[in-house]
C-alpha cells in the first residue's frame, strides 16, 4: 500500500482557540499543524495530536518546535520580537516576520509606523508622568486615552481618564503608556486582509463589531449602512497598511467611524475574532486564508456565501452545563453553527461562538442572539 502524500508542515506557536479553528481547515487542505502549547489542556492540545509542550518564551523551545516546519506562525502576538528574528536566521519561514509583527506587539511603534504612511490616526504621544498626560490633555482635551504599550488585549491596558487624579491611577500601575486622544466615534469596524510572501491580497467584507466591557461579542457582516466609497476606502487602508508593514498572513485592522471619517484603532496579525463567520459565511475562511498566505499558496475567494452573516461570542454564565442546552438550539434553529472551544466555563470567558446567516439582517442577529443566549443559561443559576 503506498504511502500517504505528505503535505507541508505548519508551526503555530500558541494552542488557543485559533490554532484549533486552524485545524479544521489544515485537515481539508493536506496541512499538518503543529502547535506549541504550555499544557496539554489548552484549546487546540486537545485536538492536534503534534503538540509540542514549551515555553513560546524560551528561545531554545522555539528553535527545537521549528525544526522540520516549512512555516511558523502564531496564534498569538507575544513572542518575543528577538526570538522571532533568531528564527529568521535559523533558516525558517516566519510569518509574520518580527519586522512586522512588531507594530501590533508595540502600540507607540504601530502608531509612529501608521502616522509615517499617512493612515488615519488619532493624536498620540508617549507619555513617561502626569506632566506628560497633563501638556497632552492641554492640546487635545480631557478625556485621555492611556494605553499599555505591550500587553493589552480585549480591553485590559485601557483607562480612558477624564482628569488628572484618573491618569495618575493608570500610572501607578507601572506598565509603559502612551496617550491618545480620545476618538468620538459613532460604530467600530474591522477590515480582515490577507497578503503572501509574493505580495498577493485579498480583503473580506468590511464587517461592524460589537463590544461589551471591553470584549467583542457581535460580528456583522457586512457592515450594515457602510455606503460603498467607505467601505472600499477601509480596505484600501488596511491593504496598504499589509503591503507597507511587511505583512505575511492575515491582518485585521480594527477602525473607528466618526463623523469625519475612519480612525484606525488596532491591528492584529493572525486569525480574529473579527473573522471567525468566515468559517461558515465566507468562500475561504480566514484560518484557510491564514494557511494559503504563509505557505505562499494562492489565495482563496472571500466573497461571502450568504448576504448577511452574524456570529455572536459565547461567553460563559453561572451554570457549566452547557450541553444540557445544546439539544434545545439544535432542534429549534437547524441552520445555526455552533463552535465549542474546549474550554471550561467561567462567568465571562469566552468558550465560543455562533454562526447565523440569511437574508434579513434583524431576522439573522435575533436567531444568532437566541442561540447564544439559551447555551449560555439563565442569569442567575
Amino acid at each position: 500500500m503506498a504511502d500517504p502524500v505528505a503535505g507541508p508542515v505548519v508551526g503555530m506557536v500558541g494552542a488557543g482557540q485559533l490554532a484549533r479553528m486552524t485545524q479544521q481547515a489544515a485537515i481539508a487542505l493536506g496541512i499538518e499543524l503543529r502547535v506549541l502549547a504550555n499544557a496539554r489542556d489548552e484549546s487546540a492540545a486537545k485536538v492536534i495530536v503534534d503538540t509540542h509542550l514549551g515555553d513560546y518564551r524560551d528561545l531554545a523551545d522555539l528553535r527545537e518546535f521549528a525544526k522540520g516546519c516549512d512555516a511558523v506562525t502564531f496564534d498569538h502576538e507575544h513572542v518575543p520580537t528577538g526570538h522571532i528574528r533568531a528564527l529568521a536566521a535559523d533558516g525558517h519561514a516566519v510569518h509574520p516576520g518580527a519586522d512586522a509583527l512588531v507594530h501590533a506587539q508595540d502600540k507607540a511603534v504601530m502608531r509612529e509606523r501608521l502616522t509615517a504612511i499617512g493612515a488615519p490616526c488619532p493624536a498620540w504621544a508617549r507619555v513617561d508622568d502626569l506632566a506628560g498626560v497633563e501638556a497632552f490633555a492641554a492640546e487635545h482635551g480631557w478625556p485621555v486615552v492611556l494605553k499599555a504599550v505591550r500587553g493589552g488585549y480585549d480591553g485590559r491596558g485601557v483607562w480612558v481618564c477624564s482628569s488628572p487624579e484618573e491618569a495618575r491611577a493608570a500610572l501607578a500601575t507601572g506598565v509603559d503608556l502612551m496617550a491618545e486622544a480620545f476618538v468620538p466615534f459613532e460604530r467600530e469596524i474591522a477590515v480582515l486582509v490577507a497578503r503572501s510572501p509574493h505580495g498577493q491580497g485579498v480583503s473580506y467584507p468590511v464587517v461592524e463589531t460589537v463590544q461589551q466591557d471591553g470584549i467583542c461579542v457581535e460580528v456583522i457582516a457586512p457592515a450594515p449602512g457602510l455606503g460603498e466609497e467607505e467601505a472600499a476606502y477601509a480596505q484600501r487602508v488596511a491593504l496598504t497598511i499589509a503591503r507597507d508593514l511587511g505583512v505575511t498572513g492575515l491582518l485585521a485592522v480594527e477602525m473607528f467611524v466618526t463623523k469625519t471619517g475612519l480612525v484606525v484603532n488596532e491591528l492584529a496579525m493572525r486569525p480574529h475574532n473579527s473573522g471567525h463567520w468566515t468559517i461558515e459565511g465566507a468562500r475561504t475562511s480566514q484560518f484557510e486564508q491564514h494557511l494559503r498566505a504563509v505557505l505562499n499558496l494562492p489565495l482563496g475567494s472571500p466573497s461571502m456565501t450568504a448576504p448577511v452573516v452574524v456570529m455572536a461570542n459565547l461567553l460563559g454564565g453561572p451554570d457549566p452545563d452547557v450541553y444540557s442546552r445544546y439539544e434545545h438550539v439544535l432542534a429549534n434553529d437547524p441552520g445555526i453553527k455552533i463552535h465549542f472551544y474546549g474550554k471550561d466555563v467561567r462567568p465571562g470567558r469566552k468558550i465560543g461562538h455562533v454562526t447565523a446567516l440569511g437574508t434579513d439582517l434583524d431576522e439573522v442577529r435575533a436567531r444568532a442572539h437566541h442561540a447564544v443566549t439559551c447555551l449560555r443559561g439563565p442569569v442567575d443559576a
